[in-house]
């Protein structure tokens, strides 16, 4: 899985790239089968804005987080992918265990 970064009027710094991979690494365990991942970081005034895009089989997840520091943003936007691939994964499974079956035989 590739993880793509882009800053608006911000640098992308190395830590700053660590912090992100290792936040994502906890998305990724939870569903395998990701494509790839876009992640913008933006700086406006005071605020700093946190969002991914994440492509998977099919289908294409969003989610964003304003807040006033950066690594708040990052967290708030990674645990709001991690519970939407987490329901996305729930919805793929299927919880009906003999549901073909008749009652009485």
């Amino acid at each position: 899985m590739q993880i793509n970064m882009t800053g608006h009027h911000v640098d992308i710094t190395d830590p700053l790239r660590d912090y992100v991979h290792t936040k994502m690494d906890k998305v990724i365990r939870h569903f395998d089968n990701l494509i790839d991942v876009h992640c913008i970081l933006t700086v406006e005034k005071l605020q700093h804005k946190a969002e991914a895009t994440l492509r998977l089989a099919g289908d294409t997840l969003h989610a964003a987080a304003v807040e006033e520091d950066m690594y708040a943003a990052i967290d708030a936007m990674t645990d709001r992918l991690d519970r939407q691939v987490r329901r996305h994964k729930d919805k793929l499974t299927d919880h009906h265990n003999g549901a073909g079956r008749p009652r009485n035989a």
